[in-house]
Parts: structure tokens; sequence; C-alpha cells
């Protein structure tokens, strides 16, 4: 049975165009950004997934109230966060290497 983690990583790769990576490492990737999809007892962990890309980075709320979390959680950090459809709420700073 598809949990409401993998239900939001799914439609999120599906709007991203790629698909959802459901084992080690980040949950969706482009050539463009990362998104880590994050409950909300996980969201203090989408920063470890997310170090050491140079690209734009977001963690993705499972739903309303992991999403308002993960907001409060990154305000002051680079990595920018994404509503369960997918919709940039806070942009990520990190800036993508030459």
């Amino acid at each position: 049975m598809a949990t409401k983690h993998d239900k939001t990583a799914q439609r999120i790769a599906e709007k991203e165009g790629t698909s959802y990576n459901k084992g080690p490492g980040p949950d969706i990737k482009t050539s463009h950004q990362v998104t880590e999809v994050e409950t909300i007892d996980t969201i203090g962990d989408a920063a470890r997934q997310l170090q050491g890309y140079k690209r734009r980075v977001y963690v993705a709320g499972a739903d309303d109230e992991a999403t308002q979390a993960a907001l409060e959680h990154y305000k002051n950090k680079t990595i920018g966060v994404k509503d369960p459809s997918g919709n940039i709420l806070k942009s990520s700073s990190r800036k993508r290497s030459s």
C-alpha cells in the first residue's frame, strides 16, 4: 500500500517529468533541482539527503502540516520548500555550479 510520502513523491516527480526514486538518495532528481519529500516526523532529515548537491534543493512536505514545519525549519537556509503538489513556496538559494 502506498504511503502519503510515496503518493506525494510520485505526484511531484510526474510534475517534474521524471521518476520517483524509492531507493537510497533523494526522492526526485532533475538536471536543475533535487527534491526530498518528508513527513512531519522527518523534516529535519532532509538536509542530510540534500547535502553536497550544487543545484537548487527542495524539501516537499508530504502534507500541509509537514509543509508548514518545513517552512519554519528551513526559513534561514539555502534549502527551498515545496507544497505537496510540488509548488514552490520558498525558493532555494543554492546556486548551480558552472
